[in-house]
């Protein structure tokens, strides 16, 4: 009786499949996208961290650099306790002021929301899921730890 309960533990998945995951997670609201990111496991996933890039692509000259206002904001999902992520509106386009000559033509810039890297637990178990407004768009990057560490000097 043990073995067959053994055997039926080991054989059962650890999560159901990603599509019965997004049942925690509501769909997007007016004027909202839900994006989905899945990620691939891992051997080591604390290794690895996740970096949330969201922007749009708009037009602006080659010059200068630009930035969106606004802020990923984390949220437990009641009664679920898993995390989502939000960007409730996108603020206004901001950027420096380097003089550009007004014949050169603009370029299609993919422009980010300002301020630090966004950098989440990776975590192939559950899928990372995002609401953005309409419009905007999800990019991500994974990052991996260097198994070298290095020592701090007492000071």
């Amino acid at each position: 009786m043990r073995t067959l309960l053994l055997l039926a533990l080991l054989a059962a998945p650890v999560l159901a499949p990603a599509a019965d995951n997004l049942k925690a997670f509501p769909p997007a609201g007016a004027g909202m996208t839900r994006v989905v990111i899945n990620l691939p496991p891992q051997e080591d996933e604390d290794a690895f961290r996740v970096e949330l890039i969201v922007g749009k692509t708009v037009r602006t000259d080659a010059v200068n650099h630009y930035f969106f206002g606004g802020a990923l904001e984390t949220e437990t999902i009641e009664g679920w306790g898993f995390d989502r992520v939000i960007l409730r509106q996108l603020g206004p386009m901001a950027g420096t002021l380097m003089a550009v000559d007004p014949n050169v033509p603009q370029v299609d810039r993919f422009v980010t929301v300002g301020g630090e890297p966004a950098l989440r637990r990776y975590n192939s178990r559950l899928p990372l899921v995002v609401y953005v407004p309409a419009g905007v768009e999800v990019r991500y990057r994974i990052w991996r730890a260097d198994s070298k560490t290095s020592t701090g000097v007492p000071g």
